[in-house]
């Protein structure tokens, strides 16, 4: 690991042309090219179903799509999951469909829509 770190390392500090003539340079060392070896490095990554892999999502966003008839307990879940104030959440509830939270993991996409559920809202995850 210690060897792997330092290479990072002195990788690093490369400038954007020196960084240019290396991928060159590695490229006629191994014949292939960059494009190549990314593509053959994507499925060596994945495992046994690299399509599956390569598509899976890893930010979601988290939509609220409606309020299930139970506005009031919606609003207060979306105040407490957004920060917004009660006007703002109250009209975030409103214009359902719109969006809670984007670009979050999975994690704590499903943590906002099972929170939602138990409000009575309706959630869909992106």
């Amino acid at each position: 690991m210690a060897d792997i770190a330092k290479l990072v390392e002195d990788l690093s500090q490369l400038t954007v042309l020196e960084a240019a003539e290396l991928a060159k340079a590695l490229e006629e060392a191994w014949g292939v090219s960059a494009a190549a070896a990314v593509a053959v490095a994507a499925p060596a990554a994945g495992g046994g179903d690299a399509g599956a892999a390569a598509e899976e999502k890893t930010e979601f966003d988290v939509i609220l799509t409606g309020d299930g008839g139970k506005k009031i307990q919606v609003i207060k879940e979306v105040r407490a999951i957004t920060g917004l104030g009660l006007t703002e959440a109250k009209t975030l509830v409103e214009s359902a469909p719109k969006a809670l939270k984007e670009g979050i993991n999975k994690a704590e996409a499903e943590e906002i829509k099972k929170k939602i559920e138990e409000a009575g809202g309706t959630v869909e995850l992106k």
